[in-house]
């Protein structure tokens, strides 16, 4: 069998170069070694996730027993060093021993005979000093003692703390490094009968899952390995999404025979749980710019069974004139930072910076202002993003409604008693990692006034 800690190391490696994004990677990887034990396949999954999760502290800790800096080191040398340390300091049930013999034999069977002796050296040291490690002195210099806690760029940081105080900034940094269990929605066409019966079948294999507090047909799943094996997913009666995701269908007050368009639809989740609501009246067009994310809704409609939807390969930033003031309801779930996935999406955070959080804000603008008009005078439009920033999200709305005839509604119509709030009130909600039973997401609900 393929070394595992071997796995590992190809994977960071990959990572490393940045064209590809880990929750892509691992989910490939893993595929590949389906017949791998489930104990071989939980191992690559948590050291690849927890290293690169991880990192900031990862380099912080080696730089403080290494002569050559962790910059200065060969990548593969690199990556060896972050995974072994992620070990010795996160993984109980491996010892300390077992880790660095295994990072030698690697460096060794890597071609790097001649830094086995330095891979070993540093290793036993951090292994023999886990509890004299300094760390940033929170009082003295918070930012930097976050960023290293939390594994947190101190940019992100500081732009958290700017928008949202020290408080909620770092309870959002904690709560992005829980392991997140898997959010699943049931197709509400099911009785509760139904759903019950099939909840038990995930029971009975081990699934530990439970309802969502905040709406009825969303469920919780821990322990679930291989999501094509799930009872009810092959066919097309639960789809992974989450319930931030789910909110948005909820929010839009869909009603039988509207006229859905989706202007940045892939994987198309929102797409499919709009056409759920319109119980096979109306129609849902779904958009998006590349054929490779048009056929990935595509796979997901196939599967799922929805007749009531299209597909189209179309740039958002290009006027269709034959979609002015066509739309009842229009989805902007537009691209953004992803912040308030980094507990999923776990190497986003290393790529954020001003500059490309200025590029995301135009580009949602350009969008904006080439999409409000389809939808017809009267219609809705929902405007959401997967990220915790006001410059992305609530100062978005505010511009929208400057410049265009929309206007503000009340949200907690739609929600549950649990996320009712005055800013729901006021047609806004921000969700919060660490405060909010899901990802870190916003959403705003317009009517076009003219």
């Amino acid at each position: 069998m393929e070394n595992t800690r071997e796995i590992i190391l190809e994977c960071l490696l990959e990572l490393e170069k940045g064209e590809v994004f880990s929750n892509v990677l691992i989910r490939q990887v893993l595929q590949k070694y389906d017949y791998f034990p489930t104990q071989e396949k939980a191992f690559i999954k948590r050291v690849t996730e927890g290293t690169l999760e991880r990192l900031i502290e990862l380099d912080y800790i080696i730089d403080q027993f290494s002569s050559v800096p962790v910059s200065k080191m060969k990548p593969l040398i690199r990556q060896l060093m972050r995974m072994s340390v992620y070990q010795l300091l996160y993984m109980d049930a491996v010892p300390d021993s077992a880790v660095c013999n295994e990072a030698v034999k690697l460096a060794k069977k890597r071609h790097f005979q001649s830094l086995k002796g330095f891979v070993n050296g540093v290793l036993r040291n951090i292994a023999r000093n886990k509890e004299k490690i300094v760390w940033p002195d929170m009082e003295k210099e918070w930012e930097r003692a976050v960023s290293v806690r939390y594994s947190m760029p101190e940019f992100i940081v500081k732009l958290w703390e700017q928008d949202y105080g020290r408080q909620q900034t770092e309870k959002m940094c904690e709560s992005l490094l829980e392991m997140k269990p898997v959010s699943l929605r049931i197709s509400e066409e099911l009785s509760a009968k139904e759903q019950e019966k099939l909840t038990k079948e995930w029971k009975e294999r081990g699934i530990l899952c439970e309802k969502h507090p905040y709406l009825s047909y969303a469920w919780i799943c821990r322990n679930l390995e291989g999501l094509h094996r799930l009872p009810g997913f092959a066919e097309g009666i639960v789809t992974v999404q989450d319930v931030s995701s789910m909110l948005v269908t909820e929010c839009a007050g869909i009603r039988t025979g509207d006229f859905v368009l989706d202007v940045c639809a892939a994987p198309g989740g929102k797409t499919l749980h709009a056409a759920c609501k319109l119980r096979g009246s109306g129609q849902v067009e779904a958009r998006d710019v590349s054929e490779d994310k048009a056929e990935l809704i595509r796979e997901n409609i196939r599967r799922m069974g929805a007749e009531n939807v299209g597909v189209k390969v179309w740039d958002a930033r290009v006027f269709d004139e034959d979609m002015e003031g066509k739309a009842d309801v229009l989805y902007l779930d537009l691209p953004c930072s992803g912040l308030g996935v980094l507990g999923k999406k776990r190497d986003i955070k290393y790529h954020v910076s001003k500059e490309s959080l200025e590029e995301l804000v135009k580009l949602q603008r350009e969008i904006i202002q080439t999409c409000w008009r389809y939808v017809r005078p009267g219609g809705v439009i929902i405007y959401s993003t997967c990220t915790v920033h006001r410059r992305e999200n609530e100062e978005q709305v505010e511009w929208m409604c400057g410049e265009f005839p929309l206007v503000r509604e009340n949200l907690n119509l739609y929600l549950q008693k649990e996320l009712q709030c005055a800013e729901a009130e006021s047609g806004m909600l921000q969700l919060m990692p660490g405060s909010h039973d899901c990802d870190g997401f916003f959403l705003a609900r317009l009517r076009r006034s003219e």
